[in-house]
């Protein structure tokens, strides 16, 4: 199951990460972010020891969506040793997401 990310948690659990991270931005009013949602999850299981999955919502963490200036949800940002490594904007099949994470794996 993929993680609860905060304003709070967000530095220990995505930036200090030794795994690539992949981070939902989502709201729970967005349609396009439910698309998502079940592709999420099922990334954070196959995933579960190679890479961290996390969601974050929006509208109860703004701090973070401001930093990385999130304007459109969703968004998904995959964070490699503290940095931003891809983006996705918009709900995408399953397939283009496990491939930006292949790519970090690596």
């Amino acid at each position: 199951m993929a993680l609860e990310l905060t304003d709070n948690n967000f530095d220990e659990m995505v930036l200090k990460s030794d795994k690539p991270v992949l981070v939902d931005f989502w709201a729970e009013w967005c349609g396009p972010c439910r698309m998502v949602a079940p592709i999420v999850s099922e990334i954070a299981t196959e995933y579960d020891g190679k890479a961290v999955v996390g969601k974050l919502d929006v509208d109860s963490n703004p701090g973070v969506a401001t930093r990385y200036g999130i304007r459109n949800i969703p968004t998904i940002l995959f964070f490699k040793d503290g940095e931003v490594a891809d983006k996705q904007v918009g709900a995408v099949p399953k397939s283009v997401l496990t491939s930006k994470i292949e790519n970090l794996i690596k």
